[in-house]
């Protein structure tokens, strides 16, 4: 009797869930729900922890954090349901019963997703959310954190400079990224060129495996723990938590902007910049934005460059600094500011700087509509070459375009391309990565834009690196190649798209995922495939 009323009382609950919002046992979801409710602990949970598509709060959970509404559509396919764990034993539930239903699904932290894989599938999925797993808890003594994969950057920052001026993280610089994928990718921001990527800095982490094991760095092995530093999430597992080192920064640092524009010689300043970015003492980084802006001429647009860096240290050492390796650029005091590290991110990530609590802001960077590449350069572009993309953002569908043009050297010299996933260290002068959008009621127009980004990395061809024309992992591109929807996904066929991202590491992250993931439990059109099928 009492076997009875423990799997009958869950049962009959999932029915009223199943009843209100229209489905039946018969469908594959029906029979996943009720597999899950009777493997939460607590049944009075599932309200909490399960949204169907008639719930009320589906669409707003759905939405909350889908940061490129390009995949936000009433014809973009949307999950049968929304998981949204309090603990760890939801996530492995939902591992457990999604494998046995047959159902994909989709990790999500952030959403910052370049091509939506975090929630959404063309095949029957479910969206397992981590927006609850999202501490941060900061040891200064040891300059070490632990965060969960549901936390943003922001998050993550606002911890960090909560206790300290003089600790940091060299990750990315917009503030509602979430952890997840950013570190999952590598990630990399200003601090780059001192420190490296944010994935060289993590230490251990806790992670779900296909078969609902916790691992830790220890139990897991170094393989595996290298593929997730940088081989992409939804691969390997799901990765709970990261334990990082934090990186030293003076209590002030200095940031600055000066804006070029074609009527200012820009082309030629711009040139220069190749030759000196990358060589600049690894305290100063000086990255690239272009964008489309008005004229001083009324009814004319131009081309804005705008060089923007960030300083370990003051004003006063700064300044000679650049007057003697970049007076091209002539840069002036008054484009110069003294602030502390953490409002540095705010500062590159044009948000408000008037409180770090905008850190904690997820609605502080406007959410667009785009489309993204990207490249990395390893000889400097000739001026003839700059002339020619430049005046491509004076065309009608680059209202909305930008390039950014990211300089290594420094830290990044130093690390084998082997040592993470992600093999973009030596050699390369900068990463240079190109995003399109367009307002809403545009969508339907949307292919021109598309077009327009294709057109711009087509030209850009004859300047980058080849064999493989590289990417970056976190600026996902379906159109660089992709797995089979369904079905088996050959090594060659990934190959196409994993040598891009990885080069030769693409080998090794295949043989860690035949070991860990024989199954390709974990799979998206871009994750990295086991070397037989399943």
């Amino acid at each position: 009797m009492k076997f009875l009323q423990y799997s009958v009382l869950p049962f009959l609950l999932v029915v009223v869930i199943l009843s209100l919002s229209g489905a039946t046992l018969a469908h594959s979801h029906g029979d996943f729900l009720l597999c899950l409710s009777l493997h939460l602990a607590n049944s009075s949970t599932i309200s909490k922890v399960i949204y169907m598509r008639n719930n009320p709060s589906y669409s707003s959970v759905l939405n909350a954090s889908i940061q490129n509404t390009r995949f936000s559509t009433p014809a973009t396919p949307k999950p049968l349901a929304i998981i949204t764990p309090l603990k760890t034993s939801h996530i492995q539930s939902t591992i457990y019963c999604s494998k046995k239903h047959g159902l994909q699904r989709r990790i999500r932290s952030g959403g910052h997703d370049f091509e939506g894989l975090s929630y959404v599938s063309e095949v029957p999925f479910v969206i397992l959310d981590l927006l609850n797993f999202r501490a941060v808890k900061v040891d200064t003594k040891n300059k070490v954190a632990w965060v969960q994969s549901g936390a943003t950057l922001g998050e993550l920052y606002y911890g960090i400079a909560a206790k300290t001026k003089t600790l940091a993280f060299p990750a990315g610089i917009c503030p509602t990224v979430g952890i997840g994928g950013h570190f999952s990718g590598g990630g990399y921001g200003i601090l780059i060129r001192k420190y490296g990527l944010a994935a060289d800095h993590i230490i251990d982490a806790q992670l779900i495996d296909a078969n609902g094991r916790i691992l830790n760095r220890k139990s897991m092995g170094e393989d595996l723990f290298w593929a997730i530093r940088g081989g992409g999430g939804n691969t390997f597992g799901i990765v709970l938590a990261w334990k990082i080192k934090l990186v030293p920064v003076p209590a002030v640092v200095t940031v600055f902007t000066v804006n070029k524009n074609l009527e200012q010689n820009v082309t030629k300043i711009l040139h220069r910049w190749q030759y000196i970015a990358h060589k600049l003492p690894d305290d100063l980084y000086v990255d690239v934005g272009i964008t489309k802006v008005s004229s001083s001429q009324a009814g004319k647009k131009t081309v804005q460059v705008a060089f923007i860096a960030l300083f370990l240290g003051g004003v006063d050492e700064l300044i000679p600094l650049v007057q003697e390796r970049f007076p091209e650029l002539g840069l002036a005091k008054e484009n110069c500011s003294e602030m502390s590290w953490a409002e540095s991110v705010l500062y590159f990530g044009r948000a408000p700087r008037k409180s770090l609590d905008i850190l904690l802001d997820k609605n502080v960077i406007p959410r667009t509509i785009f489309k993204a590449k990207s490249d990395y350069v390893k000889e400097p572009i000739p001026e003839s070459g700059i002339e020619g993309f430049l005046s491509m953002f004076l065309e009608k569908e680059a209202d909305f375009a930008a390039m950014l043009m990211v300089p290594f050297g420094g830290k990044m010299e130093e690390i084998p391309e082997n040592e993470l996933p992600y093999p973009h260290r030596a050699g390369n002068l900068f990463q240079a990565s190109y995003i399109v959008g367009w307002r809403k009621e545009e969508n339907a127009e949307s292919g021109k834009y598309i077009s327009w980004i294709r057109r711009f990395y087509s030209y850009m061809a004859t300047y980058v690196s080849k064999s493989p024309r590289e990417a970056y992992f976190n600026y996902r591109d379906l159109d660089i190649g992709s797995n089979n929807i369904s079905g088996y996904t050959s090594y060659q066929q990934a190959s196409i798209w994993g040598f891009k991202y990885f080069k030769n590491n693409f080998k090794r992250l295949v043989q860690v995922k035949t070991t860990v993931d024989p199954m390709n439990f974990f799979r998206n059109e871009q994750s990295i495939p086991p070397l037989s099928s399943p």
